[in-house]
């Protein structure tokens, strides 16, 4: 029998599974909490602060869990390197570093290890939203064509503006970076002593096409003279596509993980993105939804299609042969997680206590018992700005409707409530322009945890939802890449189609629509449109005013300056 690898990145740690390959049965999985964590007030040493908006990442982190965790897997499952025929890996993306000529990362030069613009931004680095601002405005006046393909507008999380911003905050370090890498490539790199960047993020996250390439030097000269020659002075027109390979273990490599040299390494990939052929897709019409601290949609298309809102569309962006959509909620779990943590009472924490349960599961029975509608509540979703179809980082959250006599449960099913209509949002921006969504599946770490979230997202939705047979889809998707990666010779495959047709699979049980719910839900929803509308599309920018106030204070500036 013969395995392969897949190592999932994700925002908190990072894990590998061992799966079999000819059936994608998960063997067994190890996890290592990255020892850095998400820095998003401070830097390690304690005393350096970081700015609103701020998340970075240690880029030692990653090679930890390459240290930690495969050996673990090969250890538990009593399998020997001879066995693993391949390895993939994926990444929450646009993850950014700024690396040397010699693919180390800036950081870890003692010149710059106290700049914040040398660690690894994260994702949900959302401190580049004036430089993302200013890209959309040049972009739409130039009638640049390459914003379309984008939804209308470039996000602040992406691969350019954080860049950008690196280049207006910290010249000192744009003029000593050799590259910035997305840190999927950076870490293949690590494994193969080869640095490739993927068409995936340079798709979705860097505004390149398959076609056209980036966008031209005029463009970047316009933005900003010093970005003329960005392409080649800063990123790499050599885009290798999802599915190929993108070398072999190395010698150093090799002890750090302990595979055998040689082991075929596949092309990085992105978390959401890799999860497509895991439950089975590889046709258009199929929308999978992978939840965690934030939800991705993506989905696959015969055509280009120019979608509002979205994060891209991008050929063989996903599967080879298609075109490759993305939409996405930039807050999920990451919502639930901040109502637990700052608007929950003794009492509650108690109960669940007392009970042996955790206060997820407490506040889950007591929304349960709730009928659609009957908590008077409405939410908007924006906690974490909004991805899409607004793409706008500045936008904040919204409940309406609350009373003295408004109960937790109350607000924590609202909450969930408004993730699934920002859901039912996208979907139905993408079937008004075009693009058909005929099924739904779903996968992460909250489909898996609790069937009420998605019982309300069938509600919500009128429609079936499928769910991955997986618990680590990401990872397993990047496993089956890694398959693909060896070769059918080597006993791996020769496409990711027949991949998928093996060892890709969904759950047996399928949620379904509850018809009394769903017409609650129809009514409320037109109501959520109503308010994503307003505050969402520049009718009322109270949220962007309250920010500005925000900033000014606390830059501890005097009420007549703010005024």
């Amino acid at each position: 029998m013969k395995y392969t690898i897949g190592v999932d990145f994700g925002t908190q740690s990072g894990r590998s599974v061992l799966v079999e390959v000819g059936t994608g049965r998960e063997v067994t999985s190890a996890v290592k909490e990255y020892t850095h964590g998400v820095m998003d007030e401070y830097l390690p040493e304690g005393k350096t602060k970081l700015e609103h908006d701020w998340a970075l990442q240690h880029p030692a982190d990653y090679l930890e869990v390459l240290e930690v965790t495969i050996p673990k897997v090969l250890k538990d499952a009593n399998v020997s390197p001879d066995d693993i025929i391949g390895l993939g890996i994926d990444f929450t993306a646009c993850t950014v570093l700024p690396i040397e000529k010699t693919g180390t990362p800036l950081f870890f030069n003692p010149e710059f290890s106290g700049q914040p613009h040398s660690y690894v931004k994260l994702w949900k680095h959302h401190a580049a939203q004036d430089e993302a601002n200013r890209l959309n405005e040049m972009a739409e006046k130039r009638g640049e064509m390459f914003l379309k393909r984008y939804g209308g507008k470039i996000s602040s999380e992406w691969m350019i503006p954080k860049l950008w911003q690196i280049l207006n905050e910290a010249p000192e370090i744009y003029d000593a970076m050799d590259q910035i890498v997305e840190a999927t490539d950076w870490v293949v790199y690590q494994l193969t002593g080869k640095l490739y960047r993927n068409s995936c993020t340079a798709g979705y996250k860097a505004i390149w096409n398959k076609q056209t390439g980036y966008p031209s030097r005029d463009f970047f000269k316009a933005l900003d003279p010093r970005l003329e020659n960005v392409v080649e002075e800063k990123l790499s027109s050599e885009i290798v596509s999802i599915g190929a390979k993108a070398g072999e273990i190395t010698e150093k490599a090799a002890k750090l993980t302990g595979l055998n040299q040689e082991t075929a390494v596949a092309i990085g990939n992105v978390d959401a993105h890799v999860s497509l052929p895991a439950v089975g897709i590889t046709d258009p019409g199929k929308l999978l939804m992978i939840m965690g601290t934030s939800t991705c949609h993506v989905l696959l298309g015969s055509e280009e299609k120019l979608v509002p809102g979205m994060c891209g569309v991008v050929e063989d962006g996903i599967i080879p042969g298609y075109m490759g959509y993305e939409a996405g909620q930039s807050c999920v779990g990451d919502h639930f997680e901040w109502f637990i943590e700052n608007c929950i009472p003794a009492t509650y924490n108690e109960e669940a206590n007392q009970r042996g349960i955790n206060i997820h599961q407490l506040l889950t029975e007591k929304a349960e018992k709730l009928r659609a509608g009957e908590s008077g509540l409405l939410a908007l979703d924006w906690w974490n700005g909004n991805r899409s179809t607004l793409v706008d980082a500045d936008l904040t959250g919204v409940l309406l409707g609350a009373t003295l006599l408004t109960k937790p449960e109350e607000i924590y099913r609202a909450l969930i409530e408004a993730t699934a209509y920002g859901t039912r949002k996208i979907v139905e921006t993408f079937r008004n322009h075009g693009v058909p969504i005929e099924e739904v599946y779903a996968c992460g770490g909250i489909v898996d945890k609790n069937s009420f979230i998605m019982q309300i997202y069938s509600d919500v939705l009128n429609m079936d939802i499928k769910i991955s047979a997986s618990s680590q889809t990401p990872a397993l998707g990047a496993a089956m890449f890694g398959a693909v990666a060896a070769g059918k010779e080597r006993g791996g495959y020769d496409s990711i189609t027949d991949a998928a047709k093996e060892m890709g699979k969904v759950k047996d049980y399928i949620y379904q629509p509850i018809k009394k719910n769903a017409c609650v839900y129809d009514r409320l929803f037109k109501e959520y449109a109503r308010l994503y509308d307003y505050f969402g599309r520049g009718e009322n920018n109270v949220m962007k005013k309250l920010k500005e106030i925000k900033k000014y204070s606390s830059l501890q500036r005097t009420e007549e300056s703010i005024c």
